[in-house]
């Protein structure tokens, strides 16, 4: 049989797809593929995108990735891949992709920052970040050196990021771009449970009766998650019941037996809505056997801001009379005002009454706090008592056109859904949640109901946040590349924690820095404030994907910095930069990454990086050959007037002298050379490894000579050494050799096998053992040991008298009422606005919009509109508007009638498209607890462009 070389690549994949779900192949069809692909290197990966954590099979011939399918033995997919998954190749293979060093220099050949940017060595590139960071050190100290981390990073890029920032640099100003998607589900975990991360997994979808997504598309964001909803929707669809709450109609709400359109915000009042229905009205639903064993009530401050900058910053000062400050205009400064004090409105005060509020008081905020307290089951009853049905139905109600009664009855049918003996509920959620004001409240109020409940850490029963971006939860969340954190749970401000660090990373006691509050959007204030005078962005475009954007690029174009950008491509953030570093992109480098359900997946370098690209991993070990001990390790005030001491003469009783390197002591140290290259060993063995050995593209490194490697294994080292904080603690993970196995594990990994539901004694070997040592006969156990002590008092205040009160093995509840939003539709800004993504570009669309069957799908972002607004407006489908808030405007294409149906008053733009730039427009408000922002709701007004 002669076929041309197209139809022997589809005969290829037609056998595949066939093999795949089990459908007997014709033998001339398989000889066929057998034939097309010949020459074929299969090996597994994990898929690049999203929080889910997909297994995909790469081929590759003559060095080049030729193929891409779904890995039929990966649990998580089965197989499938979504549309992005099918085009992980070719993001890597973009006409732009970066290939050299890139500075902005005048004709002389100087650093000039508002040169063009030219082609340099990277040993050039090297010598000038050397040059600015010791600048920003000598100004700033280690303030002043910061990093737009990611959860896009490796596990071993994020571990020597944090390492040579935390332990090299002594600065904490290192935060990932998880502090915009997941910082609210980690707080809530931490505050509820006292460890991160989700009790369940995925294979709850397959055992539950009733999936609930809240603020969650999970169609477009999580396609391959939502195809095994669907799946078991369609496999009992009397029984199984699916509803989907949320502020705009899309494609999730397709499945949906019956949705919920709510109000930006009111989220809060229907999570207490439904715990109101139990407690007043279902008592007999109480689980008081599980809830006594297992559960305490707590209730915090209600005044606690919306984590904008506050009275007194550098950039908001002087105050003018005209209600402008410092860099912000008069109409900025309108909703940042409310940061400092607020006026109780007629919708929040009957959720506020029982904290002692009425309409009309002014609330003076006091910044963010994670304080806490015990209180009884009482006190706790009389913070749900405001949220009966006709106060949520009024204030919660989306669609103006709804009406209120059948409003009502939606609310009603989803408590009874909840509350029903016997039927297992998973409520899952993502942006929706996370990215809100009060993002902790409202992940902490989820847990609330399914304690209540005993349907929490169960099969099929629980409240589950999905992750979105492929390592939020496995390089920002367990390594701990946070500014407040370290890895496995452990935080800067700990002595204890700090101490731990110290002694497995080998060096003085004393050395971290216990002051980590330079979050994500502190930083980019922290540039604009004149303090950061280094920033380096890694594996993300954090001058996209901020918002109030327009600040933090004339921040980091005009004022005196450095700005560095590691990058596939040129996006917003290589534009706004000083310095561009190409970066090799994912299989072009050994990798792991860790999904929303704990699974750790690992996978080898397939391919060689283009042109001189080479990993972050390569680009942080070779920038710590330029510090010694001498340079970094003196001693500093920071900004509140913390001493770091001098620690040089404790590093000479560890070996070290003066002219020691960071890379010495951090990275090419005794530990890593014991981590030998072996190339005829699984799994080195034919493949290959850029940073261990150099390859045949012959890049010269940071000295100007050609890099041969560093000659042991440092992506098994980094990965080791930082497993072993977590062994032995309720985050155990496999052996490196091991992943390279098996499709993923989902840690704690215990005795090699995989933990599906924490916390359950039955399941969880960690609760097991502090059941069985507390003498605790409970189903239960949670183990996580952060805030397990508490005063106790009222609803309103802690009582010191009281003392604490020690809470071993307990979960919590928390009291927390409705609270408005900074900034609501007025009579200037009369419209909400809602941004996030589309099923077919990722984030900024940095990657995705190179590919052509994705640009072709999706070229721009459209302004979503309701068909009765756009009308009222004067503008119609394909036309152009004006979307404008207090900060800024794009314009955008109307579409009226496509896949995102807003109600009436609310529009949806989505941030992938860097032409129409929506983070201008949103507000950089964010929950004053987790610091995340809050993209999901601003004011805005649309005008026909």
């Amino acid at each position: 049989m002669a076929l041309n070389r197209r139809e022997f690549l589809k005969s290829a994949a037609a056998a595949s797809a066939a093999s795949a779900v089990g459908i007997a192949v014709p033998s001339n069809l398989e000889a066929a593929a057998n034939d097309a692909e010949k020459g074929w290197r299969w090996d597994k990966a994990a898929c690049r995108f999203c929080g889910t954590g997909c297994g995909i099979m790469l081929a590759t011939k003559n060095g080049r990735i030729v193929a891409v399918k779904g890995d039929p033995a990966a649990p998580v997919n089965r197989g499938l891949n979504c549309i992005k998954g099918y085009f992980n190749a070719k993001i890597m293979y973009g006409a732009d992709r970066l290939k050299t060093p890139l500075l902005r220099m005048n004709d002389k050949g100087e650093f000039d920052k508002h040169g063009k940017f030219r082609p340099v060595s990277w040993q050039r590139a090297f010598d000038e970040m050397e040059k600015h960071a010791r600048k920003a050190l000598k100004e700033s100290g280690p303030e002043g050196v910061a990093v737009f981390a990611s959860g896009q990073y490796t596990v071993m890029e994020g571990y020597a990021a944090q390492k040579m920032m935390k332990a090299g640099f002594r600065s904490n100003a290192i935060d990932p771009n998880a502090r915009h998607c997941m910082a609210s589900a980690v707080v809530g975990f931490y505050q509820t449970f006292g460890i991160d991360e989700p009790a369940g997994c995925y294979d709850d979808i397959e055992i539950t009766d009733t999936i609930v997504t809240w603020g969650s598309n999970m169609a477009e964001m999580h396609p391959i998650l939502w195809s095994r909803v669907t799946d078991r929707k369609l496999s009992d669809p009397d029984r199984v019941k699916v509803v989907n709450i949320q502020t705009y109609t899309h494609r999730t709400c397709d499945l949906g037996d019956f949705n919920i359109i709510f109000s930006p915000s009111t989220d809060l009042a229907i999570w207490n809505y439904i715990a109101h229905e139990i407690v007043y009205n279902h008592p007999e639903a109480i689980d008081w056997d599980f809830v006594k064993e297992n559960i305490v009530f707590t209730a915090g401050p209600v005044n606690i801001g919306y984590g904008m900058r506050r009275k007194g910053e550098k950039s908001i000062t002087p105050v003018r009379p005209d209600g402008s400050a410092g860099k912000y205009t008069a109409k900025e400064m309108e909703t940042i005002n409310k940061e400092m004090a607020k006026k109780v409105s007629a919708k929040e005060a009957p959720a506020l009454a029982p904290y002692g509020y009425k309409e009309g008081d002014i609330m003076k905020n006091t910044p963010g706090t994670l304080k806490h307290w015990l209180i009884s089951f009482e006190e706790y009853k009389k913070s749900l008592e405001p949220f009966t049905l006709d106060y949520v139905a009024k204030i919660a109600k989306g669609d103006p056109n709804e009406p209120l009664e059948d409003f009502k009855k939606k609310l009603k049918m989803l408590a009874d859904l909840y509350i029903e003996k016997g039927r297992k509920v998973v409520s899952f959620w993502t942006m929706g949640m996370n990215q809100h004001t009060r993002g902790t409240w409202v992940n902490t109020l989820s847990y609330n109901v399914h304690f209540l409940l005993n349907k929490q850490a169960l099969p099929g029963n629980g409240a589950f946040s999905l992750t979105g971006q492929p390592s939020a939860c496995g390089t920002a969340r367990e390594v701990g590349t946070f500014c407040h954190r370290l890895p496995a749970d452990l935080m800067v401000k700990n002595p204890k924690h700090r101490a731990i660090t110290e002694k497995k990373w080998h060096i003085p006691a004393g050395t971290l820095n216990p002051v980590g509050n330079q979050h994500i959007m502190k930083i980019h204030r922290d540039i604009e404030d004149g303090v950061v005078k280094f920033a380096w962005v890694n594996v993300c475009n954090a001058y996209q994907d901020s918002a109030s954007a327009k600040h933090w690029i004339k921040a980091a174009r005009h004022m005196d910095n450095f700005i560095v950008t590691s990058d596939g491509y040129p996006g917003i953030s290589a534009m706004v930069s000083d310095l561009v570093l190409p970066s090799a992109m994912i299989y072009e480098k050994w990798g792991a990454y860790g999904n929303a359900e704990r699974r750790t997946q690992h996978w080898r370098q397939q391919v060689l990086p283009v042109g001189d690209a080479m990993s972050d991993t390569w680009q942080w070990v070779e920038f710590s050959k330029r510090f010694t001990v001498k340079d970094l390790w003196g001693p500093y005030t920071l900004r509140n007037g913390k001493k770091l001491p001098d620690v040089r003469k404790d590093a000479k009783k560890l070996g070290y002298n003066d002219d020691t390197t960071m890379f010495e002591i951090l990275y090419a140290n005794d530990r890593a050379k014991k981590y030998k290259i072996d190339l005829n060993k699984f799994p080195q063995k034919g493949y290959d490894n850029s940073e261990c050995l150099g390859d045949s593209r012959n890049v010269k490194g940071e000295d100007g000579k050609v890099f041969k490697g560093y000659g042991f294994m440092i992506h098994e080292y980094l990965f080791e050494e930082y497993a072993s904080f977590g062994r032995g603690h309720g985050h155990d993970l496999a052996p490196f050799e091991v992943y390279h196995k098996v499709r993923g594990l989902k840690w704690p990994v215990v005795d090699g096998k995989e933990t599906q539901w924490r916390f359950n004694v039955k399941y969880d070997p960690y609760a097991a053992k502090a059941a069985k040592a507390a003498g605790s006969k409970s189903t239960h156990a949670f183990y996580g040991p952060l805030a397990k002590k508490l005063l106790q008092g009222s609803l309103t205040k802690p009582d010191k008298k009281l003392g604490k009160k020690a809470l071993p093995l307990k979960a919590k509840i928390f009291a927390r009422p409705y609270m408005d939003p900074p900034e609501m539709p007025d009579e200037n800004y009369d419209t909400w606005l809602c941004t996030g993504r589309v099923l077919e570009h990722w984030h900024s669309g940095t990657m995705t919009m190179r590919v052509p069957e994705l640009f072709r799908a999706v070229p721009e972002a459209l302004c979503y509109m309701n068909p009765k607004d756009a009308k009222a407006k004067g503008v119609k489908r394909g036309e152009l508007v004006w979307v404008e808030s207090r900060r800024g405007k794009v314009k955008a294409r109307v579409e009226t009638r496509g896949r995102n149906r807003p109600p009436q008053g609310l529009v949806f733009v989505p941030w992938f498209d860097e032409k129409v730039f929506i983070n201008k427009v949103c507000l950089d408000a964010t929950c004053p607890m987790s610091k995340q922002t809050d993209y999901k709701k601003c004011a805005v007004k649309i005008t026909k462009a």
